[in-house]
């Protein structure tokens, strides 16, 4: 049985480093039963390139804009914007001027252990690719390769 979960901004855990942005784990999967719930903040430029998995991913833009793509289909969103990405979907995000919050929730995912072992897993500051497209496929991620 799973129990109602209430989480105040001074309780929140420590934010994971996946990229140069942040990623504090509001809530995972093991904890919901289901969704999973994140809130992602970083400076302009900074967000995942192209990649696909099986679950599904909104965006609720919380400050600033985001720049962001969902197969094939671009926009900017402003604060109050949301993104719904359906599982298996292309798509990809990169922070705005000023840089940007947002909040993000997923379904049936494997997001908050990926996110984890992103944090723990990679040296960002030369990260090896192979090994990171190895990481994110082990969590049923795909990351999206130049042609």
């Amino acid at each position: 049985m799973h129990t109602p979960a209430i989480v105040a901004q001074q309780d929140r855990p420590a934010p994971l480093d996946v990229g140069g942005f942040l990623i504090s784990v509001l809530a995972s999967g093991a904890q919901t039963g289901s969704n999973e719930f994140f809130h992602q903040s970083g400076p302009q430029g900074k967000g995942p390139g192209p990649h696909f998995h099986p679950w599904d991913e909104t965006f609720f833009v919380l400050k600033g804009c985001l720049h962001c793509g969902v197969d094939g289909i671009e926009t900017i969103a402003q604060p109050g914007t949301m993104i719904h990405v359906p599982g298996g979907s292309t798509h990809w995000f990169h922070f705005g001027e000023g840089g940007d919050e947002i909040l993000a929730i997923t379904s049936r995912g494997n997001a908050s252990a990926m996110f984890t072992d992103f944090a723990k897993g990679v040296n960002w500051a030369n990260p090896d690719r192979s090994h990171l497209i190895a990481l994110a496929a082990k969590h049923g991620q795909t990351i999206v390769t130049a042609a």
